[in-house]
């Protein structure tokens, strides 16, 4: 085992609101660099839970458990920390930040990143003039990135997210991927509203993206996003724990069968999931920025 795998070991998450109600009931799963993972299972299951637990989301407390990468106690670091060591979270549900233009957005988070855990008291991220990427390299950085992801380049002056469709914030989302770099992906239901030639613009961003230095988790509910973005491991979470893992051929059973079949083998027939409410967390989130990049 590598200090560069994110190592998960018996992890126990339940939300801050209700914390003798455990969400996640014992995650063990290791991502290795340039490994694809994939997180399906039905609703409720606990697979959004899994990806704000990773990031430091406030509305969930650890019970128990270990997640260890880069040598750091992952669990001990704050969002922003986890961030700036390289962790991104691609959100479902991306917000609105009315007055901030992406332009500004995206320097401040990349000036964070690269500045890693400690920030540098001599560099103001939101001064253009004080340190930092140079303007320069950073404009030629984001323009290509927006090639990549056939974005419109006068995005840069929107503000992030306002008005924007959803294909446009999933979209937006790769672009703080691609501009931050970072070592561990998470992409929370990246697919979710978009239409299929969105979902294969974003998934082809991905693709371009994926390196032999960065592991990737996806959760998805949906096998068609691995026709895009082609999985090493697909793991079925089920009542909070990873009932059964396999390789592609898994999503595509759980597509022609459902999950029934998978859920009676565990012994989870007729199972009522107990993750928290989607709004209720997304809306939580949303006051959140700092949780998905270094926002």
């Amino acid at each position: 085992m590598s200090d560069q795998d994110l190592v998960i070991r018996d992890l126990h998450v339940a939300p801050a609101a209700k914390p003798d109600h455990e969400i996640l009931k014992g995650i063990d799963l290791t991502v290795r660099p340039g490994e694809v993972h994939a997180i399906m299972g039905p609703n409720g299951s606990g697979k959004t839970t899994l990806a704000y637990a990773l990031m430091g989301h406030p509305a969930y407390i650890i019970k128990s458990g270990q997640v260890l990468w880069k040598g750091h106690d992952l669990l001990a670091l704050k969002a922003d920390k986890r961030a700036r060591l390289g962790m991104f979270l691609a959100f479902q549900y991306p917000m609105a930040i009315p007055g901030l233009s992406v332009d500004s957005f995206l320097r401040s988070a990349i000036n964070a990143r690269r500045s890693g855990l400690e920030s540098d008291p001599n560099v103001d991220h939101t001064d253009a003039f004080r340190g930092g990427i140079p303007m320069g390299e950073f404009r030629k950085l984001v323009k290509a990135k927006m090639a990549l992801l056939k974005m419109d380049e006068s995005i840069a002056a929107r503000y992030v997210n306002e008005g924007f469709s959803g294909g446009e914030k999933k979209r937006l989302e790769m672009l703080q991927m691609a501009v931050l770099e970072p070592e561990m992906a998470i992409l929370d239901e990246t697919d979710s509203g978009l239409d299929i030639d969105a979902l294969r613009i974003v998934a082809e961003g991905v693709n371009a993206m994926l390196n032999p230095n960065m592991g990737v988790l996806v959760i998805t509910h949906y096998q068609r996003l691995l026709d895009y973005i082609t999985p090493d491991t697909v793991h079925v979470l089920a009542a909070g724990r990873i009932i059964t893992s396999g390789g592609k051929e898994l999503a595509l059973q759980l597509e022609k069968d459902g999950y029934a079949p998978i859920l009676a083998a565990a012994g989870l027939e007729g199972i009522v999931t107990d993750e928290a409410p989607a709004g209720e967390a997304n809306d939580e989130l949303a006051g959140t920025p700092t949780v998905g990049a270094v926002r």
